[in-house]
């Protein structure tokens, strides 16, 4: 329970970022909150349950546009209803984000309390991180602004560190913060460990929406500014709420650490031993499974032989390794990585190579998700393509037309209601319709089973791209954006 005389806390979750580091599972389009990386349930579900608990009220979630739907659909699998889903339309790191959190809070109470946690962090200890967030709350009602030190297992060069100071009278648990310091190297790293007194920089934060926009305000006035118009100028989308762009633009793109706690009086930490990572590499995901005797830690269909401390998963089809050590080793549909254990922070370098050459296999994977379920790319080919299309029951896919291509449906399961031009049917399995260039079209599953369908796509031009919506239900509307955004 929070602490006496203080109210319900409300989280912040942040889920925005691409996840590279992680990359191939991890995609611009699909970044790792999204993935069951760590057990069953994703990132961002694992998130949402450590924080169901009634000394939290409802979340507000902050995430970009692209992610909207798979924020929502995600969450609610897990019968997680948020107070507000809030649409960020460009990045502007973590502390415009927990501005605008800050301001939306003060709208409905003076005294809120805020606790800003990433969506992509793994923490295997919640009793440990509930009583961290207990300690961290009566400092935080006190106006302290509270981060949390994560106890080191080992000198990691990968984190930024806090260097912990005193106690703090009467306040159980918390600790004066004498200074942040940034990533050090290894030997820098392995003094801190050897000191004490330093922890990991864990990025999570708790204190009052009024002390937080108070400090932000000294530093950074203009942060504050932008997001207070920007959030004046909002709107509706369905169930979210949309920033106005250019407004939240106009603010300087800057972390919570850079913007306030470097520089602000009243910072305090909570030193805490929780199972904490973030998830930063692969390495990482190594580091926290369980082993077998050679060191090895494998997910899916994999054959080892002569292998030691080597990470191996396989996402699609059989992963065998033979004789090497010390190696991380993922594949998916669509690409393979290999990489020495040491050098997976180098995995972000090989996305930047993607992008430079323009290719796609940085920004999702050959299944796409989208609000009405998803579609995988099976074959492509001179002037065609395939796609296997998934529609959950009651979805329905926007009225819309294609000038260079035509599109034969053939239902594999399910009940497909076709509109075409001025009419509509009905397909069961088995059957297949035509959908000319040019043709108004939609696709529906009025079933209560998925609907599975077969797509052959025919024409001088393919792209997603190719697109005009008539009539949609998710908020988009006339021409499709570019590949990084939702086209189908």
């Amino acid at each position: 329970m929070s602490e006496k005389g203080i109210g319900r806390i409300t989280p912040v979750i942040l889920s925005a970022g691409s996840g590279s580091r992680l990359w191939p599972l991890s995609r611009a389009g699909y970044p790792k909150q999204f993935l069951p990386l760590a057990g069953d349930l994703t990132l961002i579900q694992e998130t949402a349950l450590r924080l169901a608990d009634d000394r939290f009220a409802a979340p507000l979630v902050i995430c970009n546009e692209e992610h909207r739907f798979v924020v929502a659909e995600q969450l609610r699998a897990q019968s997680c209803q948020p107070a507000e889903i809030i649409l960020e339309p460009v990045g502007r790191n973590t502390a415009p984000a927990a501005a605008v959190a800050a301001l939306r809070l003060l709208d409905g109470r003076d005294d809120a309390l805020m606790l800003v946690v990433p969506s992509d962090h793994v923490i295997t200890d919640t009793a440990a991180f509930l009583a961290a967030v207990d300690q961290a709350a009566g400092a935080a009602a006190q106006g302290l602004l509270v981060t949390f030190g994560i106890t080191p297992e080992r000198a990691e060069t990968g984190y930024g560190y806090i260097r912990a100071g005193g106690p703090l009278p009467g306040l159980d648990g918390v600790r004066a913060v004498d200074r942040f310091v940034e990533k050090p190297d290894l030997e820098t790293a392995e003094g801190y460990l050897a000191a004490g007194g330093y922890h990991w920089n864990s990025g999570i934060f708790l204190f009052s929406a009024r002390a937080y926009l108070e400090d932000l305000e000294r530093a950074n006035a203009a942060i504050v500014a932008a997001c207070r118009q920007a959030i004046a100028a909002s709107r509706r989308d369905l169930t979210f709420c949309r920033l106005d762009e250019d407004a939240f633009a106009a603010s300087p793109s800057v972390s919570i650490d850079h913007a306030v706690m470097e520089t602000t009086r009243k910072a305090a930490v909570v030193p805490v031993d929780m199972g904490w990572s973030d998830l930063g590499a692969w390495s990482a995901l190594w580091a926290m499974a369980p082993k077998d005797d050679r060191g090895n830690v494998t997910r899916g269909d994999v054959i080892l032989h002569d292998t030691s401390n080597a990470y191996v998963r396989s996402d699609h089809g059989l992963a065998a390794v033979a004789g090497l050590e010390d190696v991380v080793v993922v594949t998916t549909d669509d690409a393979v990585l290999v990489a020495h254990r040491d050098k997976v922070q180098d995995v972000k370098t090989l996305v930047d190579h993607l992008k430079a050459e323009g290719r796609t296999e940085h920004v999702r994977h050959r299944m796409v998700h989208r609000p009405w379920g998803n579609y995988r790319t099976i074959d492509r080919g001179e002037r065609f393509q395939v796609k296997r299309i998934v529609v959950q029951p009651g979805a329905r896919l926007s009225l819309q037309m294609h000038h260079h291509r035509a599109e034969h449906w053939i239902v594999v399961s399910g009940t497909a209601l076709v509109t075409r031009g001025a009419g509509s049917f009905l397909l069961t399995e088995n059957q297949s319709t035509y959908i000319p260039a040019g043709e108004a079209h939609r696709l529906e599953n009025p079933g209560k089973l998925p609907l599975h369908l077969i797509e052959v796509q025919s024409g001088s031009y393919l792209g997603e791209d190719d697109i005009i919506r008539f009539e949609d239900g998710y908020g988009r509307s006339g021409p499709a954006d570019t590949a990084t955004k939702a086209t189908f």
